[in-house]
């Protein structure tokens, strides 16, 4: 099936575009959150858990969570629309928040992982705001509508850090208290959003109606099984990297201000570049932008391998950013071209399904890792996850050169 046979008829895009600033709205101020749970959850872990190797275990109970929800909610908006699955996800982000607070005044290193599990779930309903941007779009507008969303973590990266550092000690003595119940507000006042989405339901399938191919048929298409390759790699090493950074920075020595300085440049590195990846994708193509995103993943490896100044936690964070931003978006593109309306909601379903799955490992991995050898093991093991991706994006390339 070609995309020209995927994409909906030309139109003026103009519900695309206000679902887009719907959009980008709930990805600042909903996603504000993501960096206080990533630059705190390994923080307060390590000073709840009795077993400091537990430390990172909420964010990554977070991921874990996230894997499962992802296609549940998926097939639920498939069904029911967008805006229900977004307003769950925005009430468990508000539960989750408050769970972490209570756990911190009380010293529950359980409650503050259960916690972590209600944040998964925004954490899956957040990821689909990509898709949303791209649902009513036509083809010419679609990376950039895509990319556009992901532009409004760029608000989230200046929100998140100084919302984490301003409101972290409003429960003194209990560290970080505050700044969870900072968090359960974000979801209330961001959930507002949602009212404002142009997303009816969509119409029951009519019997007799096509529900589009079997899945297994359409992952075997090599541009969907690269797609989701190269997204689930993308978003596990920067997870994963991310996750031991603050870890990393204050066991160098640096005060904890300082690690989340430097997990604010890494957002903004995120999601900066969005406002011209969807250009870039338009007029190079998903598969070289792909690219030079891992490309810039292995940059990250080599600076953080190099030294634990702080300047090197700086440049190193700033170019996994940088490369997340290109893999993943162009990931993204590249597989909401290549499946019809109809197979929506199970491909993407799956797609996030994979990608958290992958996400969890690496979370996993990554506290263990730090723990046990330290920062330069988390690094080294970038290796085989972008030689993999690396080699998926070769073969799509060999693969697109032979006969039909």
């Amino acid at each position: 099936m070609t995309d020209a046979a995927l994409t909906l008829p030309a139109h003026d895009d103009a519900s695309a575009r206000r679902n887009v600033a719907v959009l980008v709205f709930a990805q600042a101020v909903l996603g504000a959150q993501m960096p206080i749970l990533f630059i705190l959850g390994g923080l307060a872990g390590q000073t709840l858990a009795e077993n400091k190797a537990l430390a990172t275990l909420p964010i990554s109970v977070l991921v874990l969570v996230s894997m499962f929800a992802a296609p549940t909610l998926s097939m639920l908006m498939g069904r029911y629309g967008r805006r229900p699955g977004f307003l769950l996800g925005a009430l468990c982000g508000a539960i989750g928040g408050a769970l972490g607070a209570v756990a911190l005044l009380q010293g529950s290193f359980a409650l503050l992982v259960i916690g972590a599990g209600f944040n998964g779930v925004y954490m899956a309903a957040q990821g689909f705001y990509r898709f949303a941007a791209a649902d009513s779009a036509s083809p010419a507008f679609r990376p950039k509508a895509i990319s556009l969303v992901m532009a409004g973590g760029l608000a989230s990266a200046l929100i998140g850090p100084q919302l984490a550092v301003l409101t972290r000690d409003w429960l003194a003595p209990a560290p970080f208290a505050g700044a969870y119940v900072a968090l359960a507000a974000l979801n209330v006042v961001g959930a507002l959003a949602f009212f404002f989405l142009d997303a009816p339901r969509p119409k029951p399938r009519e019997k007799g109606a096509p529900s589009g191919r079997p899945l297994l048929e359409i992952v075997r298409q090599p541009r969907v099984a690269v797609a989701m390759i190269c997204a689930m790699v993308s978003y596990a090493l920067m997870n994963m990297v991310m996750t031991s950074t603050p870890l990393a920075i204050v066991a160098c020595g640096y005060d904890p201000d300082h690690a989340a300085g430097v997990v604010q440049a890494h957002v903004l590195a995120m999601f900066a570049p969005s406002f011209f990846t969807g250009h870039l994708i338009a007029k190079f193509g998903a598969e070289k932008v792909i690219a030079v995103g891992l490309a810039l993943l292995a940059g990250c490896a080599f600076v953080a391998l190099s030294g634990v100044a702080l300047e090197q936690f700086y440049g190193a964070l700033i170019l996994l950013g940088l490369g997340w931003n290109f893999g993943f978006i162009g990931a993204t593109a590249m597989l909401t071209a290549a499946h019809a309306p109809e197979e929506r909601a199970k491909v993407q379903g799956l797609n996030d399904f994979l990608v958290f799955g992958l996400v969890t490992v690496a979370s996993f991995s990554s506290g263990a890792l730090m723990d046990a050898i330290g920062w330069e093991a988390v690094n080294l093991a970038m290796a085989p996850f972008l030689a993999l991706a690396g080699a998926a994006l070769i073969w799509l390339a060999l693969n697109a050169r032979r006969p039909a």
